[in-house]
């Protein structure tokens, strides 16, 4: 169940009321008159099932209430009522399988901002993916990929195109291309200091790397897996199970493949800087790719269940 809090102005308190009881799979209806100060007006609460929330979300910015006035949505985790479990119950489909499209652009929104946590997160990892290189250590590079951010802006990407948001693309791109550009430049800096202080060799780099030899060798396996490991990500994320994202992050190699290229960089090695480089933007491109395809499944599939629904 979703909590929703809404300030309407007074004049517009009786259309969201009757549009909330209209609305399938709603509960726990709540209206205190004049109790809102900025801005002023009343305060609407009610609860409704996730899978009628989009549709009820939609229906009151169409009202206006977003301008007029504020609509807030949290997760309700526990919720022992009779009611609400009915209002489930009436909604359509599995709470599982709704998409809240508002919920899932801010969130994508927030996640794919170029912020100096954003880059201290994508940086450190690539320096942690770098030692692991190096070493050959295959549990260094399962912990950078484990703290790399750069799943947000790939889901800002596919976010962007399936809802046609311009804006959240641009933002999603630039954190993205500038997030790794960043990470790889400190990257083949820090590369250098191992070296000068003998951490670091192109012996290690060049040596057989039975562990993370893969990451400047990409082939169809990789692309396989970004595509399998986008799919899994996005719908953690349209889910709210957002436990998936774990096994999503080691999954791919995005953050690897940055770190093997700097530190190949580095030491002037072409060809394990453009093998890795390939690795990269195949992992990428096959991220985005799942990604929109299957909010676009999602998109369809929760339509279709809605006009169903209504003829019904």
């Amino acid at each position: 169940m979703l909590h929703l809090r809404l300030i309407t102005p007074s004049d517009r308190t009786d259309d969201v009321v009757r549009l909330i009881e209209k609305t399938v799979g709603t509960a726990h209806l709540v209206v205190v008159p004049g109790a809102a100060r900025n801005p002023a007006g009343d305060v609407v609460l009610c609860d409704v099932a996730r899978e009628a929330g989009d549709e009820l979300l939609t229906a009151l910015q169409e009202l206006g209430l977003d301008k007029s006035g504020s609509i807030a949505v949290e997760n309700i985790d526990l919720s022992l009522s009779l009611r609400a479990d009915k209002a489930e119950a009436e909604a359509p489909g599995e709470g599982a399988d709704a998409v809240l499209w508002e919920h899932l652009t801010d969130a994508t929104h927030e996640e794919s901002t170029l912020s100096v946590t954003y880059l201290a997160f994508i940086t450190l990892a690539t320096m942690i993916a770098a030692c692991g290189v190096v070493l050959d250590s295959a549990v260094l590079i399962v912990g950078a990929m484990a703290v790399g951010p750069e799943f947000g802006p790939l889901a800002g990407i596919s976010t962007s195109i399936v809802q046609r948001a311009p804006r959240l693309a641009l933002r999603s791109l630039i954190a993205l291309l500038v997030g790794f550009a960043a990470a790889m430049a400190v990257t083949v800096g820090f590369s250098l200091f191992m070296d000068a202080l003998d951490l670091f060799s192109q012996d290690q780099l060049d040596a057989a790397r039975p562990q993370t030899g893969f990451v400047y060798a990409p082939d169809a396996f990789s692309f396989i897996v970004a595509v399998l490991a986008g799919a899994a990500g996005t719908l953690s994320l349209t889910s709210a199970k957002s436990g998936a994202l774990v096994g999503v992050a080691i999954s791919v190699t995005t953050v690897p493949a940055a770190a093997n290229a700097a530190v190949a960089l580095s030491y002037g090695d072409t060809e394990q800087t453009w093998g890795s480089t390939e690795q990269l933007l195949l992992n990428l491109l096959g991220i985005i790719l799942a990604g929109t395809l299957t909010l676009l499944a999602q998109k369809y599939f929760w339509s279709r269940q809605r006009l169903r629904t209504h003829s019904g």
